[in-house]
């Protein structure tokens, strides 16, 4: 475990509603080295960002920790308080929010809150803390950088409010940023930028990034690991050539079919993952993913599968992987396909 960066254990976290227990996250684990790029993908409601919250402590009432561990950079962060917390976030772990518009502060200027984030995590006056700021707004790629200290959120484009959240949450040079889909709402050619921008940043300052997505084609180039959730749990994990040129569990297979190919001649359809998401207040007992997969049998609605190692660093949570369970399975005539009706 001191190899790692980020440590998480089995962890389960709950919503405790007034109409019962939402299970967001239900045995996820998850470890990243220092300098690795980490991909977090799954469709919305999947537990990405809950995971990622996790390591901020910045789970949202009524929502706790229920079992499981969270470590980062030797820190048990869910014994923490929030006084110690406020030590290391924003300063040792840094994050990128969705919607920069909503994120920053519409009645301060852009310099006031580079400025606010360089004073309390770092030992630079006032006078150098602008200056830095302008700086780190020019390394992000933003030209009259002392013309943009003075501006406020609603008078930058997208792209250029992406990159102050990303200025601000570099502000500390954090061993971990986290980028909770950076490039949302964000044209291709300015997502190409801001990929682009977070790679070179990684090189030159060393962090480790953990990019999180619903869209596999981001990472592909980017990530080194690739960690597949749904239902919150990680359904299958490895690294990035093992997830989209042998992809195992039936979610990623569904995934990687609804990517379109833009390559000359071809003609093949999309093929959609049919179904609605998993109702997290009243999970199945066994996959998640079982209701809208079509190799469904009936171990898979009853019973959660074991993750099975395919090779080093690659592995699956699927019971079609269990050879003898299968084959037991098919012998039996019980195989059972999905009534989408």
């Amino acid at each position: 475990m001191n190899d790692y960066l980020v440590n998480i254990e089995d962890l389960h976290l709950s919503f405790f509603t007034p109409t019962g227990e939402v299970k967001a996250l239900n045995g996820v684990s998850i470890g990243m080295k220092p300098g690795e790029v980490l991909g977090i993908v799954g469709e919305s409601g999947s537990g990405k960002s809950m995971t990622a919250y996790t390591l901020m402590g910045l789970v949202p009432h009524p929502g706790r920790i229920v079992s499981g561990s969270v470590f980062f950079n030797g820190h048990q962060i869910e014994k923490m308080s929030e006084k110690e917390m406020c030590t290391i976030r924003g300063k040792e772990v840094s994050i990128i929010f969705q919607d920069p518009l909503t994120s920053l502060n519409p009645v301060y200027t852009i310099g006031n809150q580079i400025v606010e984030a360089l004073l309390l995590h770092t030992d630079r006056t006032g006078k150098e803390a602008k200056k830095k700021a302008a700086e780190l707004l020019s390394l992000v790629g933003i030209n009259e950088p002392y013309k943009r200290l003075k501006q406020y959120p609603h008078e930058l484009s997208g792209g250029m409010r992406q990159r102050v959240m990303i200025a601000i949450a570099l502000a500390s040079e954090p061993k971990l940023l986290i980028a909770d889909e950076p490039t949302t709402a964000l044209d291709v050619t300015i997502q190409a930028q801001i990929l682009a921008l977070m790679n070179e940043l990684k090189e030159q300052i060393g962090m480790s990034i953990m990019m999180i997505t619903h869209d596999l084609g981001i990472v592909s180039s980017m990530c080194d690991h690739i960690a597949v959730m749904y239902g919150g749990k990680v359904v299958e994990y490895g690294m990035t050539d093992d997830i989209f040129y042998n992809p195992k569990h039936e979610y990623t297979k569904g995934l990687l079919r609804s990517i379109p190919k833009l390559y000359e001649g071809n003609e093949e359809r999309l093929i959609p993952i049919e179904g609605t998401p998993v109702d997290m207040l009243n999970p199945p007992a066994g996959c998640p993913f079982s209701p809208r997969c079509d190799n469904c049998m009936k171990i898979c609605i009853n019973q959660m599968p074991s993750y099975t190692t395919i090779m080093e660093h690659h592995i699956s949570a699927c019971w079609l992987l269990n050879k003898q369970v299968f084959e037991e399975a098919s012998v039996k005539g019980e195989r059972i396909w999905h009534n989408r009706t």
